[in-house]
């Protein structure tokens, strides 16, 4: 791609591709505002993240980030503050020595703006798609063309790697290197957060309350699932955060048949005498929180009101008793039993960990899910108690779920504690 080229040199012909693809030096955007992590905490990251390629004898780590859910920016927002929402994924070159690269997908005055937000000097685009061919040009001026590369997880949750294309590229453009498939790297890092990063998961708490009152307030006979959805994320968005995900339905209380909130909220309208489930996931800068509390269109009848006060929430509450630093996951695990005890099944899913949105480890009916060293929980982890009792029939669950954060004595909820008991909206 020709160029770069500095504004000043082209400020007269933008109209030509070329030039419009690959300028820098711009005063586009330079009094935006954006939130960033301190430069200690990105000394921090980068620490870390070359110690690990020194221990994995690696000279340079390309690490990905797309705009999905399990990926959420992935390495590349955790070492940039860049999240992506147009390619599949985006990536940085992190070389042992030397200056980390941000292959953006955009030029122009999307890669500007990009430049002003994020932590890293060196962003370059990627016209065409061609993330590789600078990769790979990066590599080289590093002298790193012969080197061995490790590659991360795009998304940790499914074990997804790189596009195909952007892979064979790689291997064409430079034979002689050596690429290897790097896992899930940045977990180790993220299990845990730092002080800073705590502020973030505390804001999206937050925003997740606002989004769950703001429910509440829209909820009347008349209104569709998809305008709660609406008022949920103007609620998220309307703080300075970003819609993770709201998943929201409806059902009526005198004839049940929901148990979890619909992933795709529908144009269905509420009626009194409703029941809304619901789960939602608010993101600050990165950083997620997800909560869920059940919702009553009118005074909850007799069924609900007595699942929810004798199983519902002593359940939870006997569960988040044990959310303390060095209590194992599998007395979390042991813990779950209440439910069945009591004659009521549930979601297979009990309790997960949240790095920058879900992950293991997982705590579900059947056991721990987690790898060894995650199976005790320890100060800085963030985990998403969700307990969803079910009916004996299956016709009937109550969702209750907050985020908490494990601290040095015990546990902090960072959803709000107005949340802990059934939601009634004016039916």
């Amino acid at each position: 791609m020709p160029g770069p080229f500095h504004f000043e040199e082209i400020r007269s012909a933008l109209d030509q591709g070329q030039h419009f693809g690959n300028f820098y030096g711009s005063p586009y955007f330079a009094d935006a505002v954006y939130e960033k992590f301190s430069e200690g905490e990105m000394q921090r990251r980068y620490t870390l993240t070359r110690e690990k390629l020194q221990r994995l004898g690696l000279d340079a780590l390309i690490a990905c980030g797309g705009p999905n859910h399990w990926s959420y920016g992935g390495g590349v927002f955790w070492l940039t503050g860049h999240r992506e929402w147009h390619a599949v994924s985006v990536y940085l070159l992190v070389p042992l020595e030397g200056e980390p690269t941000l292959v953006y997908g955009m030029g122009g005055t999307h890669i500007e703006a990009t430049r002003r937000a994020v932590t890293v000097r060196d962003v370059r685009p990627a016209s065409g798609g061609g993330f590789a061919k600078v990769l790979a040009a990066r590599l080289r001026e590093l002298h790193l063309d012969r080197g061995r590369i490790g590659i991360s997880l795009l998304d940790p949750r499914n074990g997804d790697y790189l596009p195909v294309n952007q892979y064979q590229a790689l291997l064409e453009e430079l034979p002689n290197a050596r690429f290897v498939f790097a896992g899930d790297f940045f977990h180790e890092f993220l299990v845990v957060k730092s002080r800073e990063e705590l502020g973030r998961v505390r804001k999206a708490g937050e925003l997740c309350t606002r989004a769950l009152h703001a429910i509440l307030q829209a909820a009347r006979p008349g209104v569709a699932e998809y305008e709660l959805k609406a008022a949920a994320a103007h609620a998220i968005l309307s703080g300075g955060g970003e819609v993770d995900f709201l998943i929201i339905g409806s059902t009526s209380m005198e004839r049940p048949c929901m148990i979890f909130g619909n992933p795709r909220p529908s144009g269905r309208r509420l009626q009194h005498g409703d029941l809304i489930l619901n789960e939602l996931a608010a993101g600050y800068e990165g950083y997620t929180a997800q909560i869920g509390v059940p919702i009553c269109v009118g005074p909850p009848t007799d069924q609900i009101r007595r699942m929810f006060d004798e199983v519902v929430r002593p359940g939870f509450e006997y569960l988040a008793d044990a959310l303390r630093p060095g209590v194992s996951l599998e007395e979390v695990a042991r813990r779950s039993r209440f439910f069945r005890e009591r004659g009521y099944q549930s979601r297979p899913i009990i309790l997960h960990g949240i790095d920058l949105v879900t992950h293991p480890p997982e705590v579900r009916v059947d056991g721990v899910h987690a790898d060894p060293e995650d199976r005790i929980l320890r100060p800085g982890m963030t985990v998403m108690l969700e307990p969803n009792p079910i009916t004996p029939d299956g016709l009937l669950g109550l969702f209750f779920g907050h985020t908490f954060v494990i601290t040095e004595t015990g546990s902090e909820r960072v959803t709000g504690d107005e949340t802990l008991d059934l939601l009634v909206a004016e039916g």
